[in-house]
């Protein structure tokens, strides 16, 4: 991809503006700035895409594609892999639609950008199944302009005129897990997850276990062919929904926070007795692969499916006109809140099976279907109290307390108010009646309020002058939307959380150690500390109650519990970074410092002469760590309770050196400059090739940097190089030693 070293010596404006939204989507206290406000700033973004020159915005466009392409991996990862999503749907589908608007600009320039990703990556403890058709992602449609365009796109691709009529096959798009299952003469022989699109995850047993699906086809249907594989959506109904998280809750489980991740979690068992005891239920929409007979539209497809035995949506309607298509959308999205499943959209798809294989897809999606979104759906209740919780990183956040209310099929009954600027913005106070959404049955919203029912004698709602945990007094820094509380790890609040996220999924991930009993442990004052959970154990031996005579823990469950945090006191240096739970230092920048310091000993030196004035420029130079990343480990460091806790993690823990690479590789340990346009690789592949073969990839020249690789037009940067004698690659030449 070709670049403009200015554009990385001096980021411009509107490549802040894109870092920006993506920190804010990953900020998971969701103190900054609200989804609202992050949505207006794409929109603003896209705005200031259509009024800047062609030419000018293909050169700069390359330098947004990286930070938008990680974050929307990021937020796909959440969603597809771990069922556990940041943002909500809305807000996700106008990142990706952002993106795709840049790739478009740069495409139409000669210039690739990586595709984006599908489904997720199957995972290695289900078989691995290559599908013979890749199962694609939809472009999403969010009102009816998107709509006509769509169809005028369809029109142009097969040469009709406007006026012209296709048949669309309306469809309800389900909010479950995709699937696909393989018939052979009529039987059932394999099921699978989407996966990335190309290779899911085996899940036949499982499948089997869903209510009403076919082992066995009815082979008196003429048209159902020798191989048959059919793609649907596995869902879980309202009524089911609500039964298993009472069950959960029964046994002391943490209840699932919508049917979407009911339905995926369950799908997606090691145990298929679990899996049939979820009551999971589907739908099919479309046939994949097939042999020995043909379809010619999409309704009769479905039609010949249903007579076959497979359940199909009752409510798919055929459509002539957009007029017809934008009634039934309006139609349905009424008859949303009274349907026992969640569906977020409608999919419109070209009827005749013949024009579907003109239209063909792109590397992305199909031409010839799209997603016409539904507005998050919302709700009014009662705003009863605001108590404010305190997070890990100390954050004030107000919370509404709410009469609870049924909103896309869950209870709600809190919901974030951010911050007091968000609080001040709205008018939110005690006694108010407010509207209420779930965008993407995620996080709950207050949306705003209805002032004609305030009543009398509501006053303004302020965050309190200190702590309402440890008393110390709640600071909010100028430029900051957030008041924090001054108390540190002093602050029992704060130190619980950091304890709970020492444990996460991507820290140290240890199996049975969840936030519930962290929870209970640091309640008992069992876990006061990071350290004390590798010493639970050997304290366990000479307690008067031992965890195995605890209610809900036995002799196996204790024992697999020391099994499992032994099994982590061997870990990569930045994940144990990342557990540390330092502002500004996620899971990206760790793996970069970590990279570039290579062995705890030499970082945590390093960090300690960071206190001392030393070292900063050394930071500095990784590409991808700024000035704010700097100040907060300086911070860190300079808490001696900090350095003591790393030292006492030290002598308990193996914490493994990053990159160590095996072989002789001529990269390996050295620290690289890119600079000026490269022509046989993108910046990006240029980074990636030049770190798996085990270097660091530096933003800034120094005298410490090994080697500088020089496109054309390089700038200050191969100056300084030649300045300080540093070796100069061509791009030849580079290309020459990563091959090698």
């Amino acid at each position: 991809m070709p670049h403009q070293p200015a554009l990385f010596e001096a980021p411009s404006p509107l490549l802040q503006r894109v870092e920006r939204v993506c920190r804010h989507t990953l900020n998971s206290e969701k103190a900054t700035a609200t989804e609202a406000t992050i949505q207006k700033e794409i929109t603003s973004i896209l705005e200031s895409l259509s009024q800047t020159p062609p030419k000018e915005l293909a050169q700069s466009a390359g330098s947004l594609i990286p930070p938008l392409f990680d974050t929307i991996s990021q937020h796909h990862q959440y969603y597809e892999r771990d069922n556990a999503p940041l943002i909500s749907d809305s807000l996700y589908d106008q990142l990706r639609g952002l993106y795709e608007s840049l790739a478009d600009l740069l495409m139409k320039e000669g210039i690739t950008v990586p595709a984006l990703p599908v489904g997720f990556t199957a995972d290695s403890t289900f078989a691995p199944v290559t599908h013979k058709k890749p199962m694609l992602s939809l472009d999403n449609g969010f009102n009816e302009d998107d709509i006509a365009k769509f169809l005028e796109r369809v029109r142009k691709f097969l040469g009709l005129a406007s006026h012209d009529h296709v048949d669309i096959l309306c469809e309800p798009k389900i909010d479950g897990l995709s699937f696909s299952a393989t018939f052979l003469n009529g039987k059932f022989v394999q099921g699978a997850t989407r996966g990335d699109g190309e290779v899911g995850e085996d899940i036949t047993a499982n499948l089997k276990h869903v209510v009403s699906f076919p082992h066995h086809l009815n082979t008196k249907t003429p048209s159902i062919p020798h191989r048959l594989e059919v793609r649907g959506e596995v869902y879980m109904s309202h009524h089911d929904f609500l039964l298993l998280n009472q069950r959960q809750e029964r046994e002391g489980k943490d209840p699932f926070a919508n049917p979407r991740n009911a339905a995926a979690g369950s799908l997606r068992q090691l145990d298929s007795a679990v899996t049939a005891k979820r009551q999971l239920r589907y739908f099919v929409y479309a046939v994949g692969d097939y042999e020995g007979i043909s379809f010619t539209t999409q309704s009769d497809m479905i039609l010949q499916l249903q007579q076959a035995g497979f359940c199909v949506n009752p409510l798919n309607r055929l459509c002539t006109s957009l007029e017809e298509m934008l009634a039934f959308y309006q139609d349905l999205g009424e008859q949303r809140s009274a349907l026992d499943y969640d569906i977020d959209g409608l999919v419109y798809k070209v009827n005749r099976l013949d024009l579907q294989a003109r239209l063909g897809h792109s590397t992305r999606a199909p031409r010839f279907a799209i997603a016409h979104k539904f507005p998050a759906e919302q709700a009014q209740t009662i705003l009863e109290d605001i108590i404010v919780q305190v997070g890990r990183t100390g954050v004030l956040t107000p919370v509404a307390v709410l009469k609870p209310i049924t909103v896309g099929g869950v209870v709600v009954s809190r919901a974030t108010l951010h911050n007091q600027d968000e609080i001040n913005r709205k008018d939110v106070r005690i006694g108010d009646t407010v509207t209420i959404q779930r965008a993407g049955d995620v996080i709950p919203q207050v949306v705003r309020v209805d002032l004609h029912k305030r009543p009398v004698g509501t006053t303004h709602f302020h965050l309190p002058k200190h702590c309402p945990i440890c008393h110390a007094e709640a600071i909010r820094e100028e430029g900051e939307a957030a008041t924090r509380c001054s108390g540190g790890i002093s602050c029992p609040a704060q130190l619980l959380e950091q304890l709970r996220h020492f444990v996460s999924r991507d820290a140290f991930d240890i199996e049975g150690l969840g936030e519930k009993q962290i929870t209970a442990f640091f309640e008992a004052g069992l876990i006061h500390s990071p350290a004390d959970i590798f010493t639970l154990q050997q304290r366990d031996t000479t307690s008067e109650t031992p965890l195995r005579t605890w209610e809900g823990w036995g002799e196996k469950s204790a024992d697999n519990l020391f099994k499992a945090i032994q099994d982590r006191t061997t870990i990569k240096l930045h994940r144990f970074m990342y557990a540390l739970g330092i502002r500004f230092v996620g899971e990206k920048g760790a793996k970069l410092i970590a990279r570039h310091y290579g062995s705890f000993n030499r970082w945590f030196e390093a960090m300690q002469e960071l206190v001392h004035g030393q070292g900063a420029d050394d930071l500095l130079s990784i590409d991808g760590i700024g000035p704010k990343v700097v100040d907060s480990l300086t911070l860190f460091f300079k808490n001696k309770k900090h350095i003591s806790l790393i030292a006492q993690l030290g002598a308990l823990l193996t914490i493994e050196d990053e990159n160590q690479i095996q072989g002789n590789s001529p990269l390996a340990g050295k620290t690289i400059v890119l600079t000026g346009t490269l022509t046989t690789m993108t910046r990006q592949e240029a980074k990636a090739r030049a770190e798996a073969l085990g270097a660091k990839v530096a933003s800034a020249v120094s005298a410490k940097t090994d080697f500088v690789v020089a496109g054309s037009e390089a700038g200050s940067k191969l100056t300084k190089a030649q300045e300080l004698g540093v070796k100069v690659l061509t791009e030849d030449e580079w290309v020459d030693v990563v091959n090698s």
